[in-house]
């Protein structure tokens, strides 16, 4: 009988990349162009602006890499402990482990039978990855990477959080807001178009998400220093 294959693409594999990225980037484009234009609100001037952006640059970045690495990190250390707890009760009670395993199966669709013996291969091959994936959810695509996790947010939250300073550089003054509020809605909308196409998901529901929320913090923090600015007049 002639086998036929069908090529498969699926993007599990990006889950932790691409969620230290998309917020990383989202982060850096929405909290920098937010805080210009509430500081642009309140009647400041270019250089006191561009000071501004580029500390909230420097400390967003930091932040991210932190909170990223100490949350996923964390993360990590509960699946290291899990895996360490199953390991210890495959070793002490290897048979309660087999009938675990096997009612997890039947649970799933099969005869009791037929996941008794599923189990019996599974475990002879590797026990604690047959339990780590079907009983913990735990695997090696979606595996816990704090270091990965806090470069990326760190790298992709600077380069978003540029692309407002840059705007701010290059426009005359009195075209400042408007120019970093419409860049920054434009690159967020790309954001989220990008993020979605990598990883499968409907483009335009992804971009509308993201500019949603980038509009409403612009609008709110723009509002804030025209408040502030008027009454510090």
């Amino acid at each position: 009988m002639a086998r036929t294959t069908h090529p498969e693409l699926h993007r599990t594999d990006r889950i932790g990349w691409l969620r230290a990225a998309v917020l990383g980037a989202n982060d850096g484009i929405v909290s920098t162009a937010s805080l210009m234009l509430g500081v642009a609100a309140a009647s400041t001037g270019q250089h006191e602006l561009l000071v501004a952006g580029s500390a909230a640059l420097v400390a967003g970045a930091m932040s991210m890499a932190a909170g990223e690495y100490v949350s996923v990190a964390s993360q990590a250390d509960t699946e290291t402990a899990d895996l360490a707890r199953e390991r210890a009760e495959l070793h002490a009670q290897p048979e309660a482990e087999h009938l675990e395993l096997a009612s997890i199966y039947v649970a799933r669709g099969l005869s009791p039978s037929l996941a008794r013996e599923v189990a019996s291969q599974l475990m002879a091959h590797d026990a604690l990855g047959a339990h780590a994936r079907d009983e913990l959810g735990l695997s090696s695509t979606l595996v816990s990477q704090p270091v990965q996790a806090a470069l990326t947010s760190a790298a992709t939250f600077s380069a978003g959080a540029a692309l407002p300073l840059i705007t701010a550089c290059l426009v005359p003054p009195a075209y400042l807001a408007w120019m970093v509020s419409g860049v920054s809605l434009v690159c967020l909308t790309g954001l989220g178009a990008l993020a979605a196409h990598a990883g499968g998901a409907r483009v335009f529901k992804a971009s509308a998400r993201v500019a949603f929320w980038g509009v409403l913090a612009m609008g709110l923090t723009t509002g804030l220093g025209k408040l502030f600015g008027a009454v510090y007049a």
